[in-house]
């Protein structure tokens, strides 16, 4: 019976001793785990990564933070770079870094942001992030468009690409094909609204492409996947109503939007504009500052573009 006692009484001992020093144990184990972090974690990127750096947020091979612009660029590279899952690891010399991945994280604004410089089919619909108090972050993408989605798009684009993109000519005339042609097979979602999803996804490019109906970010998407064949530098820029393209071309940068040159009228007409076709940031503004004033912290290329 003594015997008993005393073997139970070691047991919990041990037992708290485990307990009493569980956390210094996970961090040794997370120390270890940020160590061959450095060395071995490469991020495949699939067929849609844009290896483009842009002023707010740029591609990273660096996934051990020291700063809140270091863990942006890792949100995005991993965002870009089409996984699904990622794991990276806070720095101890960094001691605000899981605060700011908390602030990050909690920031679905922010987060859409960043997603507007990536490609459609590597943007996401949610993101997940997990953190714990020793600095094990895992984030979770839950994509935008589905494989079905992808294919069904990717063969359409292929096969009106060639009639609109013609080699030799200038990016200009090649661009304003192709916002001719989504604006000429497809026309505004009037239908759509917060209690009535489900009519068309017109909220990306399947939408405008495949059925014809699209709303801002279908026809946003849309032109994205174009500008991509193209070989020309884009992304997406949003304000809090108002989506639509920001292009790189002829060494500036400019708005596209094809969703206010697809305007709805009383008649029910299908009218084509170009009122927004590649204009300047002043421009823009002069035109119109109710659903286009963006944010030039976040799309600085275009302030005062």
């Amino acid at each position: 019976m003594k015997k008993a006692l005393f073997v139970l009484g070691i047991s919990l001992i041990l037992v708290g001793l485990l307990l009493a020093y569980q956390e210094d144990l996970q961090k040794i184990y997370y120390d270890i785990l940020r160590e061959i972090n450095k060395e071995e974690i490469v991020l495949e990127k699939n067929e849609y990564y844009r290896p483009y750096d842009f002023k707010f947020v740029q591609n990273t091979d660096d996934f051990e933070p020291n700063s809140r612009q270091e863990i942006l660029n890792i949100y995005y590279t991993a965002i870009n770079s089409g996984v699904n899952d990622f794991t990276f690891y806070c720095p101890d010399s960094y001691s605000d870094c899981i605060s700011e991945v908390e602030k990050i994280a909690n920031d679905q604004n922010l987060l859409s942001d960043i997603n507007n410089f990536v490609h459609p089919f590597n943007g996401f619909n949610h993101l997940e992030t997990q953190y714990d108090s020793l600095g094990k972050v895992s984030i979770h993408v839950v994509k935008s468009y589905t494989e079905k989605q992808i294919k069904e798009i990717q063969e359409k684009v292929d096969s009106v690409k060639n009639n609109l993109i013609i080699k030799g000519d200038s990016d200009t005339n090649n661009i304003k094909r192709v916002h001719d042609y989504i604006i000429n097979n497809s026309v505004y979602d009037t239908g759509r609204s917060d209690f009535n999803l489900e009519t068309y996804e017109s909220d990306i490019a399947y939408g405008p492409l495949l059925q014809g109906y699209g709303i801002c970010g279908g026809y946003t998407d849309a032109m994205e996947l174009f500008l991509e064949e193209m070989g020309i530098k884009s992304y997406k820029v949003s304000s809090d109503e108002h989506v639509w393209n920001a292009v790189h071309i002829n060494q500036d940068w400019l708005h596209l939007d094809l969703t206010w040159d697809d305007p709805v009228v009383n008649t029910g007409e299908n009218v084509l504009s170009h009122d927004f076709f590649l204009i300047d940031t002043p421009t823009l503004l002069n035109l119109e500052q109710t659903e286009h004033i963006f944010n030039e912290t976040i799309y600085s290329e275009l302030k005062g573009a």
